[in-house]
């Protein structure tokens, strides 16, 4: 996988990261509201502490699509896709357990199945949000970065598997043998947290090569050329509209400028 996989993002893709974005701004503004008025007032009902954990999920959410929406133009833009499926049902399964009055209308063999589900689909949105930020170093050639990335995606796996297991299972795994598991587990978390951390800064310091070893690539492979604001914009928009990487959309240009078929 190289940078060429890259498209670039379409106005419908645009469209939905800017309200997300004004999701989880509203939503804090609201529970932050809701937060000053109980403590004005004094009062906090169960409503007011309804409509505070419905913005706090909204937030939550929106937070979580972010970070899926981050590769959605990508090749593994599956991954993404999944994860916002993810983030969606988690949401819902929140709004049913806080607005359902479960006291009144249901027994805890109601409430069960949704935490149930509510609990995995967290779990799972929220290590596929970790895993499509660090899909974003995918297209680095550095050998490091690749070997990196492929044990650190391991690591989230395992862990997402690990909690989900006694979620599922009603904490029948690991059973008696709870405390080599939940070390086991946090063996795990710490090489997940360790890989999480240290890839972008790996990213960035091996983000671009030296000049004369970059000068010797593009002399290889052809040559530069560096093209101003408008232009960029209006490749851009010629290889979002065809659905191409940037790349070869300028190929297809030049190939057209030059009558070469």
């Amino acid at each position: 996988m190289t940078d060429t996989a890259v498209v670039p993002p379409s106005p419908v893709v645009r469209g939905i990261r800017r309200a997300a974005i004004i999701a989880i701004i509203a939503s804090l503004a609201v529970a932050a509201l809701l937060g000053i008025i109980a403590l004005l007032s004094g009062e906090f009902g169960e409503l007011q502490g309804r409509v505070l954990l419905t913005t706090l999920t909204v937030a939550a959410f929106g937070t979580t699509a972010l970070c899926h929406l981050a590769i959605v133009t990508r090749a593994v833009r599956v991954v993404g896709f999944v994860g916002i499926a993810a983030s969606a049902g988690a949401a819902l399964c929140a709004f049913v357990l806080i607005w359902v009055d479960w006291g009144t209308t249901s027994s805890w063999d109601g409430m069960e199945p949704w935490l149930k589900a509510f609990g995995v689909l967290t779990v799972v949105a929220v290590s596929l949000a970790q895993a499509n930020l660090l899909l974003l170093l995918a297209g680095r050639p550095h050998r490091a970065i690749r070997i990196a990335l492929a044990v650190t995606l391991v690591t989230v796996v395992v862990v997402a598997v690990m909690i989900i297991l006694p979620i599922v299972s009603g904490g029948e795994i690991p059973g008696d043998h709870g405390e080599p598991y939940w070390r086991a587990l946090g063996v795990v978390g710490i090489l997940d947290a360790l890989g999480t951390i240290a890839l972008p800064i790996l990213g960035l310091v091996l983000r671009r090569a030296p000049v004369g070893t970059a000068a010797a690539a593009a002399h290889a492979s052809g040559f530069a050329v560096e093209l101003d604001g408008e232009l960029l914009t209006r490749l851009d928009e010629r290889a979002a509209r065809d659905g191409v990487s940037r790349d070869v959309a300028a190929r297809d240009a030049v190939a057209r400028g030059l009558d070469i078929s």
